[in-house]
């Protein structure tokens, strides 16, 4: 065999371990992402949810602003404040808070799915039980 063919079969084998410990390496360090890719499109799932819900949310708001008003400022109040801590976010001051406030957005989300939907499939205008405990 001639000593160049084999110069090139030893780099190209050379070439190949290289590959694999690189391949194993990225692999290793981009573990942590996909966690946080299923949280994003959890979120997006929830987002659009909401979108098409946007008329059955107003008329919510709006009854609890006549019947709780309260309620309605006080929810007024902290919605103002996560929007200022958004803008922070956006800032980058912050950014280490993001992570945590996904899994507090996606559960607000959840509990307002679960308040509405089962109201808008039973189509009763009655009081509902009250949770005890």
């Amino acid at each position: 065999m001639n000593p160049h063919q084999i110069d090139l079969a030893l780099r190209k084998q050379k070439l190949q371990m290289q590959i694999a410990t690189q391949r194993a390496d990225m692999t290793r360090r981009l573990a942590g992402i996909d966690g946080a890719l299923d949280r994003v499109d959890s979120l997006r799932e929830h987002l659009a949810w909401a979108k098409d819900k946007i008329p059955l949310l107003s008329a919510a708001l709006i009854v609890v602003l006549l019947a709780k008003p309260k309620l309605t400022l006080r929810l007024a109040r902290r919605a103002w404040v996560s929007w200022l801590l958004a803008r922070q976010l956006r800032g980058g001051r912050f950014a280490a808070l993001l992570p945590g406030a996904i899994p507090l957005l996606r559960g607000l989300l959840a509990l307002i799915r679960r308040r509405i939907e089962p109201s808008a499939e039973s189509g009763s205008t009655g009081p509902r039980p009250r949770r005890t405990g």
